[in-house]
């Protein structure tokens, strides 16, 4: 098994590597279901705190996402464009409607 530390703290899930790396939990960010209009507020403001005394935090979390993206799914950029044979383009298919 693999172990994943952050400053010096194991990450034992994918969610724990996220906060460990950005310094907050990422319900700050994305919420939770069931939030009260007053939980959000108070949220909303955390998240403006935290972004006033830290303003590169989106910059960071940015470059964290990219980099996690790079090492871990570069399939995801392996495009390969699908085309149809020519042949069977302009013939209808058995059974259709004409």
């Amino acid at each position: 098994m693999q172990r994943m530390y952050v400053g010096g703290h194991q990450a034992v899930s994918s969610t724990d590597f996220v906060e460990l790396a950005l310094g907050t939990p990422v319900e700050l960010w994305l919420g939770v279901e069931g939030e009260t209009e007053e939980e959000r507020a108070a949220r909303l403001d955390a998240a403006r705190d935290i972004l006033a005394d830290n303003p590169s935090l989106p910059d960071d979390v940015s470059r964290v996402a990219a980099e996690a993206i790079e090492a871990y799914a570069p399939e995801l950029f392996n495009v390969v464009p699908l085309v149809r044979p020519a042949a069977s383009r302009n013939r209808p298919r058995k059974g259709a409607a004409a």
